[in-house]
């Protein structure tokens, strides 16, 4: 049985992680499987959006606490930490949009997976929780960076300093999820969403999405800067001859909803 699941149907590719025994816990085959999974995704011509989800009652629990004591060096040299680690720069580097579909617990590298993804839909299920400081190391995916840019420093230092779960209506008012779902329709939604992102215009799609995760990075003047100088190198790509065709069907998909 594959540690990973990828399934593919009008440009959405579904992305399963499959250990559901282990409860998704990421040990090192599934780690180069994800790794390798969404480098191939990276590069494909007719996935134009991803979804990102567990097999079983949890998303993901995190690094396989039992492979890093059989293995103590998995964090350095297998998963690794920081911006360069190979697991965040498969998922960065992916110009699709990825769109987790949280169906149950995502736990501190887990947690970070999941905030890896562009956007959140989370099952009525899902719970969030960074145990990090509990089991005594330090985040490495951008876990201590990203948590507090989406929900606000005080909710995210409460979160890592207590290791509390949050439930996914809470992680929805807080902001950490777009939408919470029955469990039932999880990925029917999710998988509706990407099929809405998947058509639209990719090139338009992929270097929108560029634009905010980069901009997210820098100053608002910087990213200002940012915007300017890519929306004028875009416009001189653009064949203005296919706008009205665009803009019939944009009215008629306005007038349907």
């Amino acid at each position: 049985m594959s540690v990973i699941e990828v399934r593919e149907e009008a440009g959405v590719a579904l992305v399963t992680l499959n250990r559901p025994k282990a409860n998704n816990a990421l040990n090192r085959e599934l780690s180069e499987a994800i790794i390798a999974s969404f480098a191939e995704l990276a590069v494909s011509e007719s996935v134009r959006a991803i979804v990102l989800t567990g097999a079983g009652r949890v998303f993901c629990a995190g690094v396989d606490l039992k492979a890093l004591t059989d293995e103590p060096e998995l964090l350095s040299s297998g998963l690794g930490l920081g911006p360069q680690s190979p697991i965040q720069l498969a998922l960065d580097r992916c110009p699709q949009p990825i769109i987790g579909a949280i169906n149950g617990a995502a736990v501190t590298g887990g947690f970070e997976l999941a905030l890896a993804c562009d956007f959140l839909f989370a099952s009525e299920h899902a719970r969030f929780a960074d145990t990090h400081a509990r089991v005594g190391i330090l985040p490495g995916w951008g876990l201590s960076q990203k948590l507090s840019r989406l929900i606000g420093i005080n909710r995210a230092r409460e979160m890592s300093l207590t290791g509390n779960f949050v439930d996914a209506h809470r992680a929805e008012a807080w902001g950490l999820v777009n939408r919470v779902c029955a469990a039932d329709d999880l990925l029917s939604e999710a998988l509706a969403s990407a099929a809405q992102i998947a058509e639209a215009d990719p090139k338009a799609v992929f270097a929108l999405k560029s634009l905010m995760n980069d901009g997210a990075k820098e100053s608002l003047g910087d990213a200002l800067d940012m915007e300017g100088d890519r929306g004028n190198a875009f416009a001189k790509s653009v064949d203005y001859s296919q706008m009205g065709a665009r803009l019939a069907a944009l009215r008629q998909r306005a007038a349907k909803q």
